[in-house]
């Protein structure tokens, strides 16, 4: 442990529990679900409520080899060409082979998934899959569904939870393991305030890091905290440089900030093209798979249009879906696109890159542990080692439906006799300043110049020089020209902090990595090297608030504590 810890109010409730996990996803629930059915006190702590994280906006699917003449094996070949040579493979074998039943389970949970005529899971295909294997439910309201019957479930079981509350730090025990967690519950309810929850294992579920680019379709919680939370306590995180840009986002406009409308990789499935302004498919001849591609190609290769015709945006055109299907099959995005005045049934659809997913994360083994003992990680929040360098489409609802499932095994098989949690107070801790609310916006707007889609050694070079002027402490007391002033505790502020912390280890790493792969594209170096970087970026903050960034020696992921990977 690090002893670093945000500047907070000291908590004033406790509450005690066997295991708590930080976010309501498809990873969190699905773990408390099953810590909860092994007889484990569970208590379930969210930033909004229930159904809000990202897992309900995920519109196209959740992949698994489900249909006829499909194979774990077929699955694992595409992840493993779309990872770019990072992935690790015992990890990609454990999602493949355990995918299919973990998906029978979410059935059996209440997940209700769209059928053929004759009864059997409709599956359809997406960018970087070479079989039809996306198990979708109300045409593109997958996410929404999965959250509906999670969220059921956690209630029915009579599962404890916290909502409209954000994590703040890890505690820990006098032998440095995991002893739960502070946090700031929002509003009114049974705890208000800070307070703390007392546990000898703590899984983080907390989702993506969206927020830190000025554009993204995460929604408004998406602001770090899980990865931000594990730095400070010193867990390793791994890969953070690798952020996949979807390539068909909703183009809002110039200066659009905040979560933007996805249109989702599933429309390319069923047949849409990528177009220029003159009606040109320009993804043909650029990979075998065309619109299809890994995500990391298309996106480029919509940003290469861009800039050779000075366009703010390509097109999406499924006109010849014609108003039926686009009604019974996307429904969600057709009302997106008529909301901003577009209508898809009849004319193509302005799209975009924006940032969307993070392959990397905190570092875990197969059982989802951590560098830290007691704190684990599964969903966006982790870097299990499944995506490499770029995330295959619809693996991370998989992901996160087969890690917890791994996590709540482990949780379970180490509960028997082990006793209460009794946190202690680091011998030498260390409050972290907090970031002034009012810099938020300037990170973001740093962070979509500097290491964003195009990146370079000059581009992050000034990325970093204006994050770490935030970091640093303030020249005076009242800062403002550097939007460095002393910030209270509060919310915003803890957000706003964590989201720094988090874009100074993705920049850190974005300039180390000089090379071209998978989402991460360097300008500067354009190919792939696999002699000098096919290797793997592990960074962790030092007491003094220093980021110690280490290149693996190989591709494969080394061990996370006394547990070795699986071969």
């Amino acid at each position: 442990m690090t002893g670093i810890r945000l500047h907070a109010p000291a908590p004033g409730w406790a509450i005690d529990a066997d295991v708590v996990v930080v976010g309501s996803g498809v990873a969190g629930l699905t773990a408390a679900l099953r810590c909860t059915a092994a007889g484990l006190r569970t208590v379930v702590v969210t930033k909004a409520r229930l159904d809000d994280g990202s897992t309900r906006w995920a519109q196209g699917g959740i992949a698994a080899a489900l249909g006829e003449g499909d194979t774990p094996e077929q699955h694992l070949d595409d992840t493993l060409v779309a990872g770019a040579g990072l992935c690790d493979e015992s990890a990609v074998r454990a999602l493949v082979t355990d995918g299919p039943d973990a998906v029978r389970r979410l059935i059996s949970t209440g997940a209700d998934f769209d059928k053929t005529s004759d009864g059997e899971i409709a599956l359809t295909r997406e960018g970087g899959h070479h079989r039809r294997r996306i198990a979708h439910a109300g045409g593109d309201a997958t996410g929404a569904e999965i959250s509906r019957a999670l969220v059921e479930a956690i209630r029915d079981r009579g599962v404890r939870f916290i909502e409209h509350a954000l994590v703040l730090d890890l505690l820990a025990d006098a032998e440095g393991r995991t002893a739960g967690v502070t946090l700031h519950v929002m509003g009114e309810g049974q705890h208000d305030g800070v307070g703390a929850v007392h546990a000898p294992a703590v899984v983080l579920a907390t989702g993506g890091m969206g927020q830190v680019f000025s554009a993204t379709t995460n929604p408004g919680v998406s602001t770090a905290d899980g990865v931000a939370l594990a730095l400070r306590a010193g867990a390793e995180v791994s890969d953070l440089e690798f952020v996949q840009f979807h390539p068909t986002v909703l183009f809002l406009g110039v200066g659009s900030e905040g979560q933007q409308p996805l249109v989702s990789e599933a429309v390319r499935g069923e047949g849409a093209h990528l177009v220029d302004a003159d009606g040109v498919r320009f993804m043909l001849g650029q990979h075998e798979l065309a619109e299809l591609a890994p995500r990391d190609i298309v996106a480029k290769a919509i940003i290469r249009r861009m800039q050779e015709q000075g366009a703010e945006h390509m097109y999406l055109d499924a006109r010849h879906f014609g108003a039926e299907m686009w009604a019974e099959r996307f429904p969600t995005i057709l009302a997106a696109c008529r909301s901003h005045g577009i209508d898809p049934v009849t004319e193509p659809i302005p799209v975009a890159p924006a940032a969307h997913y993070a392959s990397g994360g905190v570092r875990t083994d197969l059982s989802g542990r951590t560098t830290v003992p007691g704190l684990y990680a599964c969903g966006e929040v982790a870097c299990t080692g499944v995506h490499g360098a770029n995330r295959l489409a619809s693996n991370s609802l998989l992901e996160g439906l087969v890690f917890a499932e791994r996590i709540a095994q482990d949780v379970v098989a180490r509960a028997a006799g082990r006793g209460p949690a009794v946190p202690v107070e680091h011998p030498s801790p260390a409050v972290l300043p907090l970031l002034d609310p009012g810099a938020r916006p300037r990170i973001q707007r740093t962070m979509t110049l500097g290491a964003g889609v195009l990146r370079s050694a000059e581009s992050l070079s000034t990325a970093s020089r204006e994050l770490e002027a935030l970091h640093l402490p303030p020249a005076a007391p009242d800062d403002e020209a550097g939007d460095r002033k002393s910030a209270e505790p509060g919310v915003e502020s803890w957000e706003t902090t964590n989201l720094l912390s988090v874009a100074r280890l993705l920049v850190a790493a974005a300039s180390r990595r000089e090379e071209t792969r998978g989402c991460h594209w360097r300008e500067d170096h354009p190919d792939r090297d696999d002699a000098r970087w096919r290797r793997h970026l592990v960074a962790r903050l030092t007491p003094e608030r220093t980021l110690d960034v280490r290149t693996t020696e190989t591709a494969d992921f080394p061990p996370t504590l006394d547990a070795p990977r699986e071969p």
